[in-house]
């Protein structure tokens, strides 16, 4: 506005007379020099202001400022001396001198533009201009100003002129928009990068659990936000809080913020403000304030001992000691001024070095001092170039952001009390490796007992084994970790999920890794199948011994009244049915899948043929005792005695090859059963066929069963119908109790139920047959003659 007004009333001075008159003028705190060319700068020597009337008088206006800020006066001391080197410089602007005009902002925005609408409107009472109403500008641009805010403001002003602007200080992101600020430049990296910095810091030390602490302006909004966006999108971690430093002293709102960081479990604190605002919150803080002055606010508790320090009164002043906040040994952002300072002498040089016929400018022209407009200057700005005598390099991008680099730095207590600042680290960018993180951890001082990182985590991060669950309304980082479920896993430090394992494998006891299945089946190792093999191994060996003696003594009466040749077959098929039982045995296998029932079938229709032959015998011999009844006994000669038992077995062998074309027994891997085992089993393939097999033996099994129990009580003393009826009546009880026993048995149970049945009825019908026959052959001799067996004989 200020501007608007002095152009506007320059021109209509000229309709009565070459000269130009200020509106108002103010009265400011300033440090002057004179040169040729002159450059403005801003700079914050006062921490307060008082000024009063805002309006524009002839008068001027007056400003007090209070609060001498040491920084801010050596960084005005700084530029003043880069002006002094420069013009002690004969190859950098040879025949001009460097002026400077620099003014006290006093942390004021009000102030900062009335200082910067000073510098470039002229300070004159009354200056002569040409009729045209040009000439060289009051300033040619001007360095500052230090804080965003007031930045903004102002650049934003005199970027409507093209006036140049070449920050030191202010950080904010929104600066870099070249549309809004088209003649802003800085030699300090934006908040942007600083952003990132920080978080590669967090992600660093491991910290995903901070708060964040911001100034109630443009520098430290804007840093917020770009934080907590830059922060979510790299999944570094999250905040605990958020906080807005109040401008001023504002003690409750800054002991509210201090009550939120003690009561928080974040032991990291990121601040984006002035050290200003800091020093009010340290006033808030026992510890700081007692630290700095080496008081206290209490007594020491009872017990004690503590010598030496007085009571704190609250009324002690920060600038009357030396305290780390107020470290001014380093030259950090001195070399920011210095370099801004050098960029404009740069930029003018390259103007004044520019060839008339062969300049940037319409017509190939060339600037001139005695001509210059200010956006002629801001583009030899924009491709400025050099290197500092300290050998940095400084160049502008596209938005006026020098190549950025931050110092990490780190407050070291010694042990006589004092701190001291040291380099720990740096972040920067460059044209060639582009942004690089290094930092010496071992050098850095931690003001924690155990001398280490302090842990700063929501929660402590989920071992392998379990999941991520997060807690209803709080952060992401804030989770409880859930032990994975019973098949799954997390092979992963924060697994977000549990992953189930392949069909084959089951969770380990920690859940951390998918290990096999324990594998079940009926084993020969294991004890159970240990006893049905030797069980069976044995029932093989007594039929084997019954066998030899049946063969030894085939001459005797007890071996030929019973029918040698069916008996010789059924040890044999009995043999086999033992034999059959070591198929149900071990892992299954495709071929003993097949065999198994196959094998089981055939053996059993056997012995229940060979019985049911010997029944049938037993009758029709009883039948050709009695009168007209010989006929009956052509119809059981030994070759009818071997084509009925081959008959009978070749009905049983084919059900057993249909039933394996059709629907053949497999092995399975069932995992129904348990799901940490894979149980090894063989799946019948059709069921009918199963229940055809077994009722084709179990007709045979009743119907021996039914003709032996009618000829149990033929007139004979040794009576085998009397045996085949009880072997019968074992048998089929045997196989009735099976089938309830069988379906309700899981896994290799039922392999073992079914090895059972075999056994039992085997033994059963080995035992009810031929043991009584054996006891007269081996130990009762004098029984085994035909007078005996026909019971015309007497025995002792």
């Amino acid at each position: 506005m200020l501007l608007s007004s002095y152009v506007s009333s320059a021109v209509s001075s000229t309709l009565y007379s070459s000269s130009c008159r200020l509106q108002g003028r103010f009265h400011l705190n300033g440090m002057h020099k004179a040169g040729d060319v002159v450059l403005g700068g801003l700079f914050k020597v006062h921490f307060f202001s008082v000024f009063s009337d805002m309006s524009f008088t002839s008068e001027p206006q007056e400003t007090i400022c209070q609060g001498f800020d040491v920084l801010g006066f050596r960084h005005a001391q700084t530029m003043a001396f880069a002006v002094n080197e420069i013009n002690r410089n004969s190859n950098l602007l040879p025949n001009v001198t460097l002026g400077y005009s620099l003014y006290d902002n006093c942390v004021k925005l009000g102030i900062g533009f009335r200082a910067a609408l000073s510098l470039v409107s002229g300070q004159g009472e009354e200056f002569i201009l040409e009729e045209s109403c040009v000439g060289a500008p009051p300033v040619l641009g001007i360095v500052g100003d230090s804080y965003s805010q007031p930045t903004i403001a102002i650049s934003t002003v005199l970027g409507l002129y093209r006036v140049p602007m070449v920050s030191y200080f202010a950080t904010c992101s929104c600066l870099s928009d070249r549309q809004k600020f088209p003649s802003f430049f800085r030699t300090i990296p934006s908040d942007a990068f600083q952003v990132r910095a920080m978080i590669q810091i967090l992600k660093r030390f491991g910290w995903t659990w901070a708060g964040l602490l911001v100034s109630d302006d443009d520098y430290g909004l804007h840093a917020a936000r770009s934080f907590q966006s830059d922060l979510a999108q790299s999944g570094g971690g999250c905040l605990a809080y958020l906080e807005v430093l109040p401008w001023g002293n504002d003690p409750a709102e800054l002991s509210r913020i201090v009550d939120i960081m003690k009561k928080s479990t974040a032991r990291v604190v990121i601040v984006f403000a002035h050290e200003s605002h800091m020093i009010y919150l340290m006033e808030e803080i026992n510890q700081f304030w007692e630290h700095t002055f080496q008081c206290r606010f209490a007594p020491p508790p009872a017990g004690w001992v503590e010598s030496g320090r007085a009571i704190c009164t609250g009324d002690e002043d920060l600038e009357n000691v030396e305290t780390e906040l107020l470290d001014v040994s380093n030259l950090r952002p001195e070399y920011n001024i210095y370099k801004a300072v050098y960029a404009l002498a740069y930029a003018l040089d390259d103007m004044l070095q520019c060839v008339p016929g062969r300049g940037p400018f319409s017509g190939r022209s060339c600037a001139s001092l005695q001509r210059l407009e200010p956006w002629q200057l801001v583009y030899y700005l924009q491709k400025v170039n050099f290197t500092t005598p300290f050998g940095d390099q400084v160049s502008f991008d596209e938005n006026g952001d020098a190549l950025p680099i931050y110092d990490i730095m780190n407050w070291l207590w010694l042990p006589d009390g004092q701190v001291k600042v040291q380099n720990v680290g740096a972040v920067k960018k460059s044209a060639l490796k582009g942004e690089e993180f290094t930092i010496d951890v071992d050098k850095i001082f931690w003001n924690f007992q155990s001398k280490e990182p302090p842990r700063s985590v929501c929660s402590e991060s989920c071992p392998p084994g379990t999941r991520k669950a997060r807690r209803k309304g709080q952060p992401e980082c804030c989770f409880d970790c859930i032990p994975c479920s019973d098949g799954k896993i997390s092979n992963m430090t924060d697994s977000t999920e549990c992953t189930a394992c392949p069909e084959d494998f089951w969770s380990s006891p920690q859940r951390d890794h998918c290990a096999p299945k324990k594998t079940e089946f009926l084993s020969y190792h294991e004890p159970l199948g240990i006893c049905l093999t030797t069980t069976s191994l044995l029932g093989t060996f007594i039929c084997a011994v019954v066998l030899g003696i049946f063969i030894h003594h085939r001459s005797t009466p007890m071996v030929r009244a019973n029918n040698s040749e069916l008996s010789f077959l059924l040890l044999i098929s009995l043999k086999l049915c033992f034999l059959c039982s070591l198929l149900f045995i071990g892992r299954p296998r495709l071929w003993t899948c097949q065999l198994r029932h196959a094998a089981f079938g055939i053996s059993f229709v056997l012995c229940v043929s060979c019985i049911l032959v010997k029944t049938m015998v037993v009758l029709a011999v009883f039948k050709a005792s009695k009168p007209g009844g010989g006929a009956s006994l052509k119809w059981f000669g030994a070759m009818q005695q071997r084509g009925t038992v081959l008959g009978l077995a070749s009905i049983q062998a084919a059900i057993c090859t249909t039933w394996l074309v059709s629907s053949s027994p497999a092995p399975h891997k069932n995992t129904q059963y348990h799901n940490d085992k894979i149980v090894y089993e063989c799946v019948v393939g059709s069921t009918i066929g199963f229940a055809v097999l077994l009722g084709y033996i179990g007709l045979l099994a009743i119907l021996s069963f039914l003709l032996a129990f009618l000829a149990r009580n033929l007139p004979d003393n040794f009576n085998e119908a009397k045996l085949i009826t009880f072997s019968m009546l074992i048998f089929c009880a045997v196989w009735v109790a099976f089938v309830p026993a069988y379906v309700n048995s899981p896994g290799k149970y039922a392999d073992a139920v079914e090895v059972f049945a075999i056994l039992a009825s085997s033994f059963g019908l080995l035992v009810a047959l031929f043991g009584p026959k054996c006891y007269i052959i081996l130990l009762r001799p004098e029984r085994n003659t035909k007078k005996a067996i026909m019971g015309r004989g007497t025995t002792k």
